[in-house]
């Protein structure tokens, strides 16, 4: 069964072009390490909420866009050498230094598909 990474960043607005170009740059390296498919969606209708909300979880501020994407992996096993090469790639390192958005406040994690349809 699939395995997919969730993420959710918060992002300046005037950096839309700058956060697609570091993910289209990216993508390429995930798919050597094994993922199959990587989706970004830059935020459009991103509800306020009374409790919690994504804006809250990220600790977006007002000029900052809430982005949700996700990588999808053949398994866990596949997943999780991915993420030791993440750690150790050069390449992904540069990246990392080079991030148009606020990685501490990124939200992320990995989930067993229960339902594809």
């Amino acid at each position: 069964m699939s395995y997919v990474d969730g993420f959710v960043v918060a992002v300046p607005a005037g950096e839309k072009e700058a956060y697609r170009k570091h993910a289209a740059e990216a993508a390429p390296l995930f798919k050597e390490f094994g993922a199959t498919r990587m989706v970004e969606c830059w935020g459009d209708d991103v509800p306020d909420g009374k409790l919690t909300d994504f804006r809250m979880a990220v600790k977006a501020k007002d000029d900052e866009v809430v982005v949700f994407s996700w990588i999808e992996y053949p398994s866990k096993e596949v997943r999780d050498a991915a993420n030791q090469k993440i750690m150790t790639d050069p390449r992904m390192r540069a990246m990392g230094e080079t991030m148009p958005f606020d990685g501490k406040r990124m939200i992320f994690g990995g989930f067993m598909p229960i339902l594809d349809v």
